[in-house]
């Protein structure tokens, strides 16, 4: 009857809410406010960084230059699962895996853009006008770099210490506000800056 009590209802945070509280001390009791927390910390890093970072399954559209280099606009990629041409007045084709390779290695966790190398013998496809991919990018959940976690646990920590501060009627500058009227701060500690520093979004 008690089995599903000790599990951790997943939530979008770059480290587990039991870690959070363990680290924290932080009793059931505040169980809401740490999930916000960390899911407000997980998206302002997001945004911060420009890209997404929890693992993901992505639908891009490459439009094509006739150039054999697709740039992938997430990463890290961990797989790629389907690879289509996409023509003017007909279906979509399947690319074979055999066609193209995926540079850095998928299945790393190299924190820089991915790009698909397609083979010279797509030369024979007439008419292609754009590329569909469809690939799993961003780190799995429990895989996060530590430098990463800390900026999350960090920023997670600093926004529920602003929270508790106006609970019990300090005052801090606040710069957003939720969509249940819940006020919240949007800028972020320079200390957390920098741990994100390596994982803002990089243009080739």
């Amino acid at each position: 009857m008690n089995e599903q009590k000790g599990k951790e209802k997943p939530i979008y945070s770059l480290i587990p809410l039991g870690d959070f509280k363990a680290i924290l001390g932080i009793d059931d009791r505040d169980d809401k406010i740490s999930q916000f927390c960390l899911v407000t910390a997980t998206h302002s890093i997001e945004q911060y960084c420009k890209r997404r970072l929890l693992r993901k399954r992505k639908f891009e559209y490459i439009e094509y230059f006739r150039d054999f280099t697709l740039i992938l606009g997430e990463y890290p990629v961990t797989d790629i699962l389907a690879l289509y041409a996409l023509f003017p007045l007909r279906q979509p084709e399947l690319i074979e895996p055999e066609l193209y390779e995926v540079v850095p290695d998928y299945g790393t966790d190299i924190d820089t853009p991915f790009a698909v190398y397609l083979s010279p013998a797509l030369k024979r496809y007439r008419y292609i006008a754009a590329f569909k991919a469809v690939y799993m990018a961003g780190y799995r959940a429990g895989n996060v770099p530590p430098d990463l976690a800390s900026a999350c646990l960090e920023l997670a920590a600093w926004n529920m210490g602003r929270y508790r501060g106006r609970r019990i009627g300090m005052t801090g500058e606040v710069r957003g506000k939720g969509r249940d009227g819940e006020h919240y701060e949007l800028s972020m500690p320079e200390n957390v800056k920098a741990l994100l520093e390596p994982y803002r979004r990089k243009v080739l």
